[in-house]
C-alpha cells in the first residue's frame, strides 16, 4: 500500500473528468440521434406527394399586368 502513496501525491483535484457515466451517456445519446435520423430517413422515403397546381399560375401570359400586355390608358 505504501508504493500507492506516491501516486496519490500527483492527483489533482481540481481537475475535472466526465469519466465513464459521461462516456456512457455522451454514447447513449449518440445512439439515439443515429436511430432517429435513420428512421426519419426511411419515412421520409415513403413520402410520395404531387403539388397542386397553383391557381393563380392557370391565368394567361398577355392578361398578366405587366407582362407585355397593353396598359388602359
Amino acid at each position: 500500500m505504501t508504493h500507492m502513496v506516491p501516486l496519490a501525491a500527483e492527483i489533482n483535484n481540481d481537475k475535472v473528468t466526465p469519466g465513464v457515466l459521461g462516456f456512457i451517456v455522451f454514447a447513449a445519446l449518440a445512439l439515439g440521434v443515429w436511430m432517429l435520423m435513420k428512421s426519419m430517413n426511411r419515412h421520409m422515403g415513403k413520402v410520395d406527394f404531387e403539388e397542386a397546381p397553383d391557381p393563380s399560375a392557370a391565368t394567361t401570359p398577355a392578361a398578366a399586368p405587366g407582362k407585355g400586355a397593353p396598359k388602359n390608358a
